[in-house]
């Protein structure tokens, strides 16, 4: 049986585009939308044909779950996400916490892939009691119906700090981001990578952040009232690490000379800048969701959860 991946590879577009056009979206040009349909007709294939079902009388859209516009990296998570699941005919719905809930249900959607925090467990156990599958992103949680897929933040964090001790780093300061797994368990490889060289991380040198770039900002001017400046910070994204080094650099502190400063998720404003982070491959992660989640949808799927490696990235702001 034809495939609507054998479409798009005859057509020479992806598997998405194949199917905005059999879904009627007008965002496919004249001449590709023609050539897709004659090969369709050709192929005598049919929308949904080849695809996965959502069970009888539930809705063939995908609901995903964020809260915060600005970082960019959900971008491509996003993208991930609906490369997927139009290539499977079904369709995406994008939503904040606010009101999530009305759509965490069959009638509206099929399945929802969450991001934000502001989702607590609680709802998400609750939605998924009714059979109702879910995907999270960046939590453990260990019930029915739900699927965590996470990202192995210790072992890069860890050998980030490893690699900062071998370039004769010796003192450190850390800018965390809000209360979550993700951060927890990079602070803990900093902790351990630290501790196992003979070094400590002082708790005058730890700052709380929020994962955004102003709180880095806060976090740098903090760290500079020192009498001596720490030979490494650490961040615990991006985000927060761009913060610290524009503060730094309006105030003659130099990066790397002066202090080294890494980040963590590789987004396109660090990749551009050289900073020295962990990249996340967070397009394969959007599309891993979803594909999780479809399976979950069909029933074939597990509720295991899910670990996503990730890569150091050494760039021009360490040493």
């Amino acid at each position: 049986m034809i495939k609507i991946s054998d479409i798009a590879a005859q057509a020479g577009v992806s598997p998405a585009t194949v199917s905005n056009v059999l879904n009627g979206r007008k965002n496919v040009g004249k001449e590709t939308r023609a050539k897709i349909l004659e090969l369709c007709e050709e192929n005598h294939y049919q929308a949904g044909t080849g695809v996965g079902r959502a069970k009888t009388g539930s809705s063939r859209t995908v609901l995903f779950n964020f809260s915060n516009f600005e970082r960019s990296f959900y971008l491509k998570i996003i993208q991930g996400i609906s490369d997927y699941v139009y290539s499977k005919g079904y369709d995406l719905l994008i939503c904040t916490n606010r009101n999530v809930e009305h759509y965490m249900n069959r009638n509206t959607s099929c399945g929802c892939i969450i991001l934000d925090r502001g989702v607590s467990d609680a709802t998400i156990i609750r939605h998924a009691k009714d059979d109702y599958p879910v995907v999270v992103l960046d939590r453990l949680i260990d019930e029915k119906n739900v699927k965590s897929i996470l990202v192995n933040n210790y072992l890069p964090q860890k050998e980030l700090v490893t690699g900062l001790i071998q370039k004769k780093c010796k003192t450190f300061a850390f800018c965390s981001g809000l209360d979550t797994l993700d951060n927890s368990e990079r602070l803990k490889a900093v902790n351990d990578a630290l501790r196992e060289s003979g070094f400590h991380l002082r708790r005058d040198n730890c700052y709380t952040g929020d994962f955004t770039e102003k709180s880095g900002y806060q976090a740098a001017r903090l760290l500079m009232l020192n009498e001596h400046l720490p030979h490494a910070l650490i961040c615990a994204n991006d985000d927060m690490a761009i913060g610290a080094i524009r503060a730094f650099r309006e105030h003659g502190v130099r990066v790397p000379e002066d202090i080294s400063v890494t980040g963590f998720d590789e987004t396109e404003t660090a990749k551009a800048m050289g900073l020295t982070t962990i990249q996340v491959p967070n397009y394969e992660r959007g599309y891993i969701a979803a594909q999780h989640l479809l399976e979950c949808v069909d029933g074939e799927g597990n509720y295991e959860p899910f670990k996503i490696s990730a890569s150091v990235k050494w760039g021009k702001t360490t040493r």
